[in-house]
């Protein structure tokens, strides 16, 4: 009878704890999306009904497997789909806002109620939750301006010369693998990845690509992991769990932090001058080890994947249109020549180029979206925004909406931006592909000096063309990618 006695209130500890289990459960998977839903329709926001557990996850799924089957017209930008809507990432809540105004607001805010959204854990690996994309408050403020020396003016000029020389080497295997004033054909997708990687490598850090090889290749896995993992619920706690997925993720973050490391390491050994690079300032700074590694797996990560992806996706839209093409080629020679080096001098008096860019950037932005989340209920222009919220500002739908660029916005038009960026459409911040406000992207003005001299340096010694195998399909794979790479023909231009 004692053992009964003692048991019943164990029991009932026991009973009541599943209880609380349970009541939380249905609270998170039920009630919360029921709310939350319900609030938003009372101001006309709809979407996709909430399915239990998963949320619209499925329907992702399915809509991104019909779209990586597709391909689509050579001369079709139109790329994202057109609806702005309420869906669910398995029990959190997403809203898609596409109003440049709203947009605007939300991330020139310096108020501290639009923070980071939540970021999976994999993504962590991939480029660190101690670099500064990821930071807040004053981890943010003090990271930034130990790093914004890194991309001053006179940074900038020195740095154009090291894209000058990588991009020789590039054009010097080039000429190897012809036979004089013979066509060529080459995957400029691959090639952009490799010189972008050599660029950033050489420029940052003071390595090179062959040096920084194992960081790439470690980062391209990773990206394979964080793709798979995005199409599966992510329930907190299951990063821990001994999974294939698990295991090939922490055996390459491992990989990736001892890549890391040993570059750090080899210029530690060079103290007391460190450098004035970017790997130079964060040693010389108030950086830990830890915080330099994760800054590191950013700027390689920026440094290769979005800015090769820029100069992808711009030499197929010159070699789609040919009239562009010469007008750059025509400027290019007029203020560089057939034969001289661009330097930091050379890029204000390149005004197509400079409209090419913004173009392509509108067009085939290498970021699909950017994030935020409430964190606190609040008004945001018309919406009542519920804590927890994450805001999804879609740039693919707003650098192509009619309504904000007018009637040709799928079409490929430069002169748009004749004026400028502020003037080329019905609202002065209508293009974010860089963000904008106090966290827009710190390596900007490198990468579009990077791109400038790239380009140039091509058109002076090629005629782009698009070669036959070319399939245009544009793939969300973390940044947007040509789902079967870029294919051009080369061809050298007369003496």
């Amino acid at each position: 009878m004692q053992l009964i006695d003692s048991i019943n209130p164990i029991l009932a500890l026991l009973l009541l704890l599943f209880g609380l289990k349970i009541y939380n459960a249905l609270m998170i998977l039920v009630w919360k999306p029921f709310v939350v839903t319900r609030r938003f329709k009372k101001q006309g926001i709809s979407g996709p009904k909430y399915r239990f557990s998963d949320g619209n996850l499925a329907e992702i799924n399915k809509m991104k497997r019909e779209a990586q089957l597709s391909v689509l017209d050579r001369i079709s930008h139109d790329i994202f789909p057109r609806e702005t809507f309420l869906y669910w990432d398995g029990t959190d809540p997403r809203l898609c806002i596409s109003d440049p105004e709203l947009v605007t607001h939300v991330l020139s805010s310096k108020s501290g109620f639009f923070v980071r959204a939540n970021i999976r854990p994999e993504f962590l690996k991939l480029v660190g939750s101690k670099g500064l994309v990821f930071l807040e408050g004053a981890d943010w403020v003090r990271h930034r301006r130990i790093l914004n020396p890194a991309f001053s003016i006179d940074r900038l000029k020195v740095m154009t010369k090291v894209v000058v020389d990588c991009t020789l080497r590039m054009l010097d295997e080039w000429s190897e693998d012809k036979t004089e004033k013979l066509m060529m054909k080459k995957d400029m997708n691959i090639e952009f990845h490799r010189l972008t990687a050599d660029i950033i490598a050489t420029a940052a850090f003071g390595t090179s690509y062959a040096q920084g090889i194992e960081v790439f290749r470690t980062q391209k896995e990773l990206i394979e992991c964080c793709v798979i993992s995005l199409t599966n619920v992510f329930i907190p706690g299951t990063q821990y769990l001994p999974t294939p997925l698990n295991f090939r993720i922490w055996k390459l973050d491992k990989k990736m932090k001892n890549s890391v490391k040993k570059i750090v390491d080899s210029r530690l050994q060079l103290k007391p001058d460190y450098g004035d690079d970017l790997l130079g300032i964060m040693l010389n700074s108030s950086l830990s080890i830890e915080e330099i590694i994760d800054e590191c797996k950013s700027f390689f990560f920026a440094g290769y994947e979005n800015n090769s992806n820029l100069l992808t996706w711009t030499t197929m839209l010159l070699s789609l249109h040919q009239d562009w093409q010469e007008k750059l080629r025509e400027e290019i020679f007029k203020e560089c020549g057939k034969d001289k080096t661009p330097d930091s001098n050379t890029f204000s008096k390149l005004k197509l180029m400079n409209m090419v860019f913004m173009e392509s950037l509108r067009l085939y932005g290498p970021v699909p979206f950017l994030t935020r989340e409430a964190s606190k209920d609040l008004t945001l222009g018309h919406l009542e925004i519920p804590k927890g919220t994450t805001l999804i500002f879609p740039l693919l739908k707003m650098h192509s909406d009619k309504v904000i660029w007018g009637s040709d916005a799928e079409k490929f038009n430069p002169l748009r931006f004749q004026n400028g960026v502020s003037k080329a459409a019905n609202h002065p911040n209508a293009l974010v592909s860089f963000s904008i406000g106090p966290r827009a992207c710190i390596g900007q003005n490198f990468a579009m000096i990077e791109a400038k001299t790239v380009l140039t340096m091509i058109l002076q010694r090629f005629r782009l063309n698009l070669s036959c195998e070319y399939k245009h399909a544009p793939v969300d794979h973390i940044t947007i990618l040509p789902q079967y790479g870029l294919p051009l023909v080369l061809q050298p231009l007369e003496d």
